[in-house]
């Protein structure tokens, strides 16, 4: 299985998500950043499952629509270890960086 580490601006990307999401009053913050966490955790058995972006990034599209998110992770097969690098919403524009 592989290890799974959080960049400090993935944690930034999801509180800003959190702050977006009660400053239009929400449903079920906790659940969704929840559900976030839980399809990230997919990536431990199955680190190629994203889409390849440019190299040696790929994406993991999680829910859809208003739920929707994607998030940004890369691969080290040698150190067996997924990075998480950002997370959006799918409605919002490119990543930062």
């Amino acid at each position: 299985m592989s290890a799974l580490r959080y960049e400090d601006a993935f944690l930034r990307d999801l509180d800003r998500i959190v702050a977006h999401l009660e400053a239009h009053e929400a449903e079920d913050i906790a659940g969704r950043i929840a559900g976030i966490l839980e399809s990230l955790e997919l990536l431990q058995r199955h680190p190629l499952i994203g889409r390849p972006t440019e190299s040696p990034r790929r994406e993991l599209v999680i829910g859809q629509g208003s739920r929707g998110y994607v998030a940004r992770y890369r691969y080290d097969p040698l150190e067996d270890e997924v990075v998480i690098l950002g997370v959006r919403a799918q409605r919002e524009a490119g990543f930062a960086g």
